[in-house]
């Protein structure tokens, strides 16, 4: 049975007015210019309300990160300093996840001990979302590419399994696809437990999706 695994809601079409606490802004901190995320919102996670006062903030990390103590300490700073926005999911920017938070403590902890310096307890990982109880951000969830995006208008919604959700919509547009998807009503499958923007019948979205076989 051929089927689709929804991975995320790119965007929604005909959707009601939503209120933002602030508005989506291009990143213009220079450590994060190379996340694979390009805008964010203020304040941050550490409560700057500014960019340019994350960038003042974030620069006492400079040398951690180029001595490369752990490989994820950038993406943790970047999306504490400049975390990733959603147009229209959460009112408010998501944080990072505690696995990642504890990854780039453990690397780099034991190089701040070295100076009588410890984990700082503004970066503290205790409050942070575990990646399968909410929604945070790691390196391991951005996907970059998926091969079939698709304009569609959802027609039911169910839960088909404890972290399984089917989705049947009928397929308006194709706007990329590496297969034939032929217009008309097709399932998507949500194999997951990340909390993702609610959909109901009679919404059009735009989704990216990947072929499963079963």
């Amino acid at each position: 049975m051929l089927l689709f695994m929804a991975t995320m809601v790119f965007l929604w079409m005909g959707a009601g007015a939503m209120v933002y606490s602030a508005p989506c802004e291009p990143v213009n901190i220079p450590m994060c210019n190379s996340m694979p995320w390009n805008i964010t919102r203020m304040p941050n996670h550490l409560h700057h309300s500014t960019q340019e006062n994350a960038i003042l903030a974030i620069g006492q990390y400079e040398e951690l990160v180029d001595i490369n103590c752990s490989p994820v300490l950038r993406f943790f700073l970047c999306a504490m300093y400049a975390p990733f926005c959603t147009l229209e999911f959460l009112h408010d920017p998501i944080k990072p996840c505690k696995s990642v938070c504890q990854r780039a403590r453990d690397g780099c902890e034991p190089v701040l001990q070295r100076y009588n310096h410890s984990w700082p307890h503004s970066l503290a990982c205790d409050d942070l979302p575990v990646y399968d109880r909410g929604v945070c951000i790691s390196p391991e969830a951005i996907v970059t590419d998926l091969p079939e995006v698709i304009h569609a208008k959802v027609k039911s919604v169910s839960r088909t399994g404890c972290h399984e959700i089917t989705t049947v919509v009928e397929v308006k547009e194709v706007f990329k696809s590496s297969i034939s998807i032929g217009q008309g009503q097709v399932p998507l499958i949500t194999n997951s437990s990340c909390s993702c923007p609610q959909m109901v019948p009679g919404q059009e979205v735009i989704i990216m999706c990947y072929e499963w076989r079963s």
